[in-house]
């Protein structure tokens, strides 16, 4: 697992993410031992999950002699799935993770998508529990989409609206694959802590009229409440600090130091409520060192021996 990825032109960020999720147990070994040639999925050709699994193979081969593979194939497959990746230029981490799982849950999905006709009594769920009504949105993320990394990395947002006129609850249900936080602004010289931006993203936030979606009940734009919680955790959560900002005529790059725990951290108060503990334990890190305009990712990941660093430069 000690090996490295050659850089082959700008290529840290996708060498830096394919460490981190090559160190991801549940997704290593469904690609070593090959079971998607077993699943049965929608796209018989999976150009990108062969390629991606190469890669990993050559990692963590105890016969390799090389101290580097070449990411070469995998990254050329992955050109043609996105061709906004084309060139050599340099790439957002984030961005690039996202595609590739993607595009590869497309190739090994279980279930071939299907439009479904959307029956009347479906968008009626007045008579639901929330623990409900999320279920319902799930199982049918499911009917359509169900794939090896779903099974790993997706899990359930509910957005809650409040509305300050006629005090009418309501909810929505969002997938997501990773979570995107903002960074507090340090405040009394204190470090910010990963809890700082959980506390943040999961604040209540008043939405005026012009900015607000339409009340159900006032059947019109109103004042309301937002709040951000995760109705149903993943198997491996993935945390994106936002440390890029764009203003009107420019990017910038907060350069915050945030803390954070490696074993323990608990997201249960930003779920359900009474829903206890809800522990993740860090294996994987991606790091960005430098500006908005030129920077190097490098990778932190854990295994039986300890942390190590990968870095291509």
């Amino acid at each position: 697992g000690r090996i490295g990825l050659r850089n082959i032109g700008n290529t840290c960020f996708l060498n830096a993410i394919v460490q981190c999720l090559s160190h991801t147990r549940g997704l290593r070994d469904y690609c070593l031992l090959k079971r998607y040639r077993q699943e049965k999925f929608a796209n018989q050709d999976a150009k990108l999950t062969e390629a991606f699994s190469q890669v990993l193979t050559g990692l963590w081969d105890e016969n390799e002699v090389e101290s580097a593979i070449n990411p070469r194939q995998l990254y050329s497959v992955f050109k043609e799935a996105v061709p906004y990746f084309s060139g050599y230029s340099q790439q957002d981490a984030q961005e690039f993770l996202r595609f590739l799982l993607d595009k590869l849950h497309v190739e090994i999905n279980r279930r071939p998508y299907v439009r479904r006709p959307v029956k009347e009594h479906e968008q009626i769920y007045a008579r639901f529990r929330i623990s409900e009504e999320a279920a319902v949105m799930w199982k049918k993320h499911l009917e359509r989409d169900d794939s090896r990394i779903v099974d790993l990395f997706s899990g359930q947002l509910r957005s809650s609206l409040h509305c300050s006129v006629c005090s009418h609850h309501s909810n929505t249900f969002d997938v997501f694959c990773d979570l995107s936080l903002p960074i507090p602004k340090r405040s009394s010289g204190r470090d910010v802590t990963l809890k700082d931006c959980l506390d943040l993203f999961s604040q209540e936030e008043k939405l005026d009229k012009e900015n607000s979606p339409m009340c159900e009940r006032c059947t019109r734009h109103t004042a309301c409440t937002k709040r951000l919680s995760i109705q149903r955790f993943p198997q491996v959560i993935v945390i994106h600090l936002n440390r890029f900002t764009t203003s009107r005529w420019s990017i910038s790059k907060s350069t915050v130091y945030v803390s954070f725990p490696l074993t323990n951290l608990d997201l249960g108060p930003y779920g359900p409520v009474d829903y206890g503990p809800v522990l993740y334990n860090l294996y994987a890190i991606c790091n960005h060192v430098g500006t908005v305009n030129m920077g190097h990712y490098t990778a932190c990941c854990l295994d039986e021996n300890g942390w190590c660093l990968y870095n291509d430069s």
